[in-house]
């Protein structure tokens, strides 16, 4: 498993968006979509993102469209509905796959880091979330109908972390 903080995903405008500019700080990262049962989830993610940005958290989203063809949509228009519907101020990057063989590196090493039940690697749905520590350490896999307010304790402890 390489350094997560490594990675490079794309971001909405198709530019690497390296990982290591959050060196030092919290990340949430969420595969989303936008019709989705748990698209609502984007309204907790950018409270969250709000409510602990100046102590160091940084929500990224990552539209995935291998779930039921829930992100159909091109950049601008995921951009738009994020925008409009929930009022996302949060990175939200480009289109990647999280699951097969054209999974995002990424993703292969946040499975890798923290598998989900029973040892499974593979992403279940949208809005499976990766919580990730200042140093870069995978801490927590938070399941698609988690609630992102349900996450806060644990988003508390990492930013309480020394970096």
């Amino acid at each position: 498993m390489s350094d997560i903080l490594a990675h490079a995903p794309l971001d909405a405008r198709g530019r690497p968006h390296p990982l290591s500019q959050y060196r030092g700080k919290v990340l949430l990262v969420v595969n989303t979509a936008s019709k989705c049962g748990f698209t609502s989830q984007y309204q907790g993610l950018e409270t969250l993102w709000r409510r602990h940005r100046s102590r160091g958290l940084v929500v990224l989203g990552l539209p995935c469209n291998q779930f039921g063809a829930q992100e159909p949509g091109d950049a601008d228009e995921i951009e738009r509905f994020c925008s409009l519907t929930y009022d996302v101020t949060f990175p939200v990057l480009g289109k990647i796959d999280v699951n097969g063989p054209g999974a995002a590196p990424l993703y292969a090493d946040l499975k890798e880091a923290k598998p989900g039940l029973l040892g499974t690697q593979k992403i279940k749905w949208n809005f499976t979330k990766f919580l990730i520590g200042r140093d870069g350490r995978v801490i927590e896999r938070f399941a698609p109908a988690t609630k992102p307010v349900a996450m806060e304790a644990a988003i508390e402890r990492a930013l309480n972390e020394a970096s």
